[in-house]
């Protein structure tokens, strides 16, 4: 018997229903299902029963699509904190696919976004092609690279670092004091980064432990300038691999590396590819024009091992998502900006420069016509316009437009979200 619309209810779970909600997540991630108490506890912490959706088949009653949101703060081009709604846990179970559950949940988050006046919506997709039609775009990329220290001709035993800094292990209570005012640097320098809450360190310390998986603490070493400003911080692990002729190659994998100077970001690249017995980095989650590589005598030494979309954005207020940024240059564009959603479609002109930014509601004829999703890829300055409409995915309504577009809009560095959620 076909399943009709009407027979699935969505709406926010009550408290009572969370551990149902989180069987209902596991098994939409091919999870285990299974719950202990401890988990269930852990969830109350952090699970907000009112921004945390579930479809519910009326018969059998069962939870069969789970949607999850939180309060974010993310980084525009210029330093600018926007308030931002992050979606997670988004399922949707193998029995009930093809039925519009994920339409009902995204509809219903994104309307109490834009009431609570959220400038944009965030996510990680598992899978490409799922959250375009919603009005989500790449905003970020991410990169990874495998090291072959010995092809690197770095010298492995000159001093780490040779600045005039220091490099020093620490444990996880330094961390969690060191570790958020540090990161808070980075962020507001870093375009499409976002906040970590205090629960983000407890988790990746082991204060808090999220499940009965056994944890394995890092290790961490922060760099120190030659006046004694922390301005790195890196977490990273080590296998313990012996060949048969009895030499080591083991492979140091980073778990997070933060810095607020190149300085700092040379140093600690150059002393994880001089510890004793590694013979591989592998460098975990990094923004795609990453320094690295070229952080070697021979970058070639740096394998890109994956390159793909990371952070998307789907925009919920034109105007002060264009205000909010920052701009190089100086010049105007009246851009058409077309969302199916009806959340903030219109037509707009924004006239920016060096010292700041205006966008306006307007009646002038567009130079520009895009939908929402493509706006969201070129607010952070990663895509170029000029691309985007050589693949049709915007069009020019005055020639040269998009070339505009590109001189407003793209960044010298590329954007990078270092976290997952």
């Amino acid at each position: 018997m076909s399943r009709r619309a009407e027979d699935i209810e969505v709406r926010p779970i009550t408290e009572p229903e969370i551990r149902d909600w989180s069987r209902a997540l596991s098994t939409g991630f091919l999870r285990s299902p299974a719950l202990s108490d401890h988990d269930v506890a852990d969830l109350g912490t952090y699970v907000v029963p009112s921004r945390t959706l579930a479809a519910f088949d009326r018969g059998p009653a069962r939870i069969v699509g789970t949607f999850r949101s939180f309060t974010q703060e993310l980084t525009a081009v210029g330093g600018a904190i926007v308030p931002a709604d992050a979606i997670t846990n988004v399922t949707v179970t193998a029995t009930h696919r093809r039925r519009g559950i994920l339409s009902r949940m995204m509809a219903l988050d994104l309307a109490a976004a834009k009431e609570r006046g959220d400038v944009a919506a965030t996510l990680i997709a598992a899978e490409y092609p799922i959250y375009g039609r919603f009005g989500f775009g790449p905003a970020t990329h991410t990169a990874e690279w495998t090291v072959d220290l010995p092809r690197t001709g770095l010298d492995r035993h000159r001093s780490i670092p040779d600045d005039g800094g220091r490099i020093d292990l620490v444990d996880v209570g330094e961390v969690r004091k060191l570790g958020p005012e540090l990161h808070e640097r980075l962020r507001l320098a870093q375009p499409g980064a976002i906040n970590r809450n205090e629960r983000w360190w407890q988790v990746t310390t082991g204060a808090v432990r999220q499940d009965a998986r056994p944890w394995t603490e890092p290790f961490h070493a922060v760099y120190r300038s030659p006046s004694g400003e922390i301005e790195g911080l890196v977490a990273y692990s080590c296998d313990d691999n012996w060949g048969d002729d009895k030499r080591p190659t083991n492979t140091a994998s980073v778990k997070s590396l933060i810095t607020t100077s190149p300085a700092a970001e040379r140093a600690l690249w150059h002393y994880l590819c001089s510890i004793d017995w590694v013979t591989t980095v592998k460098s975990g989650r990094r923004a795609p024009d990453d320094l690295l590589p070229h952080l070697l005598p021979d970058p070639r030494a740096a394998r890109l091992t994956t390159y793909a979309d990371w952070l998307w954005v789907r925009i919920l207020d034109v105007v002060r998502a264009l205000e909010a940024r920052t701009y190089g240059g100086s010049g105007a564009l009246v851009l058409e900006v077309v969302d199916e959603a009806g959340l903030t479609g219109g037509r707009y002109r924004l006239e920016a420069g060096p010292d700041g930014a205006e966008c306006k509601p307007t009646d002038l004829e567009p130079q520009l016509t895009l939908p929402v999703a493509e706006l969201a890829t070129l607010w952070l300055g990663d895509e170029s316009a000029v691309r985007l409409a050589a693949l049709g995915r915007v069009r020019e309504q005055q020639e040269g437009a998009a070339l505009v577009a590109d001189a407003l809009l793209r960044t010298s560095r590329r954007p990078w979200c270092p976290d997952i959620f």
